[in-house]
């Protein structure tokens, strides 16, 4: 790949730039009522079923990567970003605290850069324009180069939206000719950026000079207590794990079981689909899942189990839906305490006190995946804010299928969101999921209040020495 923008790349982005800011002289003008029809309109555009399932089927078959079935209801995202959307302000006064003087005012954050990952061309393009739309932003997406043409093709469809309610197509734009120089330049030219997808592209961001948001690396941990349901639970982790062939950072990578449920855990997850590979076959796994060093190779990333196992030289049926391997110990050397991002599972075994779970969550969040997310299948409610306490994570799921749930779902209070701030624990400056805050400027206006100090004697208890304040 070249180590410098091009002249035809500079050319591209000059236009798309300049065409980006005539259209968010527009945008910054509608009102509340205007900003959320295009929101509506734009969202339905690109998340009917039948637009949806087209570019899922053209994003699979362009990159290679996911499950053409469990994909399509990445669309439902789209549209919980939507409600989200909807029910808040984002023109004007959004926020009065009388008790305390102060109104507070939205205002567009500009154009924002947005780094689109191969593995959610349709879906990141299409949530990330309805935040910046409510905003009153601009955007223009930089694809990734193995989905470019799925992620072209989204940005025309919400472009069409667009110009069928007489606003400008150029609120939203996207790089054809995408490089790395070329979305470096974009990112260092742009007055926000939001990055999603593997750590060198969030690294990147953070370091183009610009404002950034980005996410981090996922290792998804779930503890099942000795008073899981297990049938539950072991129901949801198939539903994570399988999510678009395991391929989001959220989805279940490893299993941490009570001794006093394990067997049945064991069982269930066979009945739930999964194959459980022999100690042979896992080392072959072991094998074709990461080089000596243990970095993961890339392509075993988001592919179907039986495609895994051929990689590793057996075969499985075609009715499993993931392979679950025994934990082989917790550490940097035992590669399937990482993060895998396809359609494998480690399962570990605690014994005793639920502490001994904690110890080994810990472990497997030293090996990767702090900040991200992590889950328990538990009744017991000291044992869940234990983990909540204990955790190196910016969002835990209760009894929740990972995947599915922790970037917001109909089922919890989580924001819907594609892109998931990960803390200081995964390099990042947010530990929450990225919604409409921070696609907008807040201005704070403070009027005056009544005198709100407490004495010196309250403020500083026992430590106040009136003699040395004289």
């Amino acid at each position: 790949m070249a180590r410098e923008i091009t002249e035809e790349q500079l050319q591209e982005l000059d236009g798309l730039i300049a065409k980006a800011r005539a259209a968010q002289k527009v945008i910054e003008t509608y009102d509340q009522a205007r900003v959320d029809r295009l929101c509506q309109a734009v969202a339905w555009a690109i998340s009917n079923k039948r637009t949806f399932l087209a570019l899922v089927e053209q994003g699979i078959e362009e990159s290679g990567l996911g499950d053409p079935l469990s994909r399509q209801g990445k669309r439902f995202k789209i549209r919980g970003i939507l409600r989200d959307a909807l029910r808040q302000k984002s023109v004007g006064i959004i926020e009065e605290l009388p008790e305390k003087g102060i109104v507070k005012y939205a205002k567009p954050a500009g154009l924002i850069a947005s780094l689109v990952p191969t593995t959610n061309p349709d879906l990141t393009p299409g949530g990330q324009a309805v935040y910046a739309i409510k905003a009153r932003d601009v955007v223009i997406f930089s694809p990734h180069p193995r989905s470019k043409r799925t992620t072209f093709e989204s940005v025309r469809i919400m472009r069409e939206a667009l110009e069928r309610e007489g606003a400008p197509a150029d609120i939203l734009q996207c790089i054809t000719l995408p490089s790395i120089p070329m979305t470096q330049e974009l990112m260092a030219r742009a007055d926000l950026v939001i990055a999603t997808g593997g750590r060198p592209m969030v690294k990147s961001a953070y370091s183009s000079g610009t404002p950034a948001y980005g996410s981090g690396a996922g290792n998804s941990t779930m503890i099942y207590d000795e008073t899981a349901d297990v049938i539950e639970a072991c129901h949801n982790t198939m539903l994570s794990k399988t999510s678009d062939y395991g391929s989001g950072c959220s989805a279940d990578g490893n299993l941490i079981v009570s001794d006093k449920i394990y067997e049945a855990v064991l069982k269930q997850l066979e009945v739930e689909g999964g194959y459980f590979a022999s100690s042979e076959e896992r080392e072959r796994l072991r094998q074709v899942m990461w080089d000596n060093e243990g970095h993961r190779l890339a392509d075993t990333v988001a592919i179907s189990p039986q495609r895994l196992a051929e990689a590793a030289g057996f075969s499985i049926a075609e009715d499993r839906k993931f392979i679950f391997v025994l934990g082989d110990g917790i550490g940097k050397e035992h590669f399937f305490s990482g993060e895998k991002l396809t359609t494998l599972l480690a399962v570990h075994r605690y014994e005793g006190e639920f502490e001994n779970a904690l110890d080994m969550m810990r472990g497997i969040y030293e090996v990767g995946g702090k900040g991200h997310s992590c889950g328990i299948y538990s009744f017991d409610d000291d044992h869940i804010h234990r983990l909540a306490m204990a955790a190196p994570v910016s969002r835990i799921m209760v009894r929740q299928p990972q995947s599915k749930a922790n970037a917001g779902s109909a089922n919890n209070g989580m924001p819907m969101t594609s892109s998931l701030g990960c803390g200081t624990w995964g390099g990042n400056i947010i530990s929450e999921n990225i919604c409409l805050k921070h696609y907008m400027n807040t201005t704070w206006v403070a009027h005056p209040i009544p005198a709100d100090m407490p004495s010196p004697e309250e403020l500083f208890g026992e430590f106040y020495d009136p003699e040395m304040d004289r």
